[in-house]
């Protein structure tokens, strides 16, 4: 069998990483580039680098990857959708969720894999804490936290960091837990003077009654990820930097030492961390697509999926500025 024929739209900070996994992984090759503003990092190799779309359809397209600005993605995939081109869309699957509903459904009409790159469920750590959460190992499900916070990047402009970074969070915790979100509370602030939000606090239920809080910022300075899911058993901590994921389990005795006791509760037991195998995730992540194209496997953040995370965005947003909570 051929080849998927492949292209790139955007070629700036994340379309090199993609263009370099593209050149990586078996069974695709990365034949046409396209962005409106260069190659300022060199990722053509080669290639002619198109400055319109349609220039780059002539290519002949199995699929493409959009690593653009989130105003443009609807334009974009709209474009690759009538064309009959599979599409690898970065998150967010749009700047809202009517655009993003159009692109789900142009695809859908044309029975084309649509997936978001949504690269936190690809992280060894989160993979392999959703298969022990599947096998029963923590028990109940209480609480899932995340913490996401650094410096701001310079190359977002478009969204603040709700649709940008809080949209990981939202991703991996229906996707761990297997449940949706029903309801969301948060507050943001915008403190470095850019037109959007750079920092949010939001808390939410899930179905089945899983409580979640969400801790995410531009304006940290030192980069933390980290996914907390506290049980009946006790608590798994995902560490996405590294790939760590170590589970602390509930004690099986108390401690006599009466100072330390009053204020832990539960009494702490052992600690494991996993050895995990660390795959890069954006590698993971193009292999899935291609094996989802090749009609081998349907493992990819599809845009539906997407599209609820949006929303999820959304209602955050709307609870901060109306200081209510919002019912998904």
């Amino acid at each position: 069998m051929a080849n998927l024929r492949a292209g790139l739209i955007g070629l700036g900070m994340m379309g090199r990483h993609h263009a370099r996994v593209i050149r990586e992984i078996d069974g695709v090759d990365l034949v046409g580039v396209s962005d409106a503003f260069g190659d300022p990092h060199g990722v053509a190799d080669g290639l002619k680098v198109c400055s319109q779309v349609e220039e780059l359809l002539e290519q002949g397209l199995d699929m493409a990857v959009v690593a653009v600005p989130t105003i443009l993605h609807e334009e974009i995939a709209l474009k690759l959708a009538d064309a009959g081109v599979h599409a690898l869309i970065e998150k967010p699957i749009a700047n809202d969720s009517a655009s993003g509903t159009r692109i789900a459904e142009s695809f859908e009409a044309k029975g084309l894999v649509g997936a978001v790159g949504h690269i936190e469920r690809f992280n060894p750590a989160l993979q392999n804490l959703r298969e022990r959460l599947e096998a029963g190992e923590l028990g109940d499900v209480y609480q899932l936290s995340t913490r996401r916070q650094g410096p701001f990047p310079a190359r977002i402009a478009d969204v603040g960091v709700v649709k940008d970074l809080a949209t990981h969070d939202i991703d991996l915790t229906a996707w761990l837990t297997q449940s949706a979100y029903v309801d969301v509370y948060a507050r943001t602030t915008s403190r470095s003077g850019r037109d959007h939000e750079d920092m949010v606090s939001a808390i939410g239920h899930l179905a089945g009654g899983i409580i979640t809080n969400h801790t995410v910022n531009w304006l940290s300075p030192f980069k933390e990820r980290t996914t907390v899911v506290l049980g009946e058993r006790g608590a798994f901590v995902a560490d996405t930097i590294s790939a760590d994921l170590t589970f602390i389990e509930n004690g099986t005795f108390q401690t006599e030492w009466e100072s330390m006791a009053a204020f832990r509760g539960v009494a702490e037991g052992s600690s494991t961390r996993f050895a995990l195998a660390k795959r890069e995730p954006l590698r993971v992540e193009h292999e899935t697509f291609r094996d989802a194209i090749l009609g081998k496997s349907n493992s990819v953040v599809t845009l539906r999926e997407g599209l609820e995370t949006l929303r999820v965005a959304e209602a955050v947003l709307e609870s901060a500025n109306t200081g209510s909570i919002v019912t998904l």
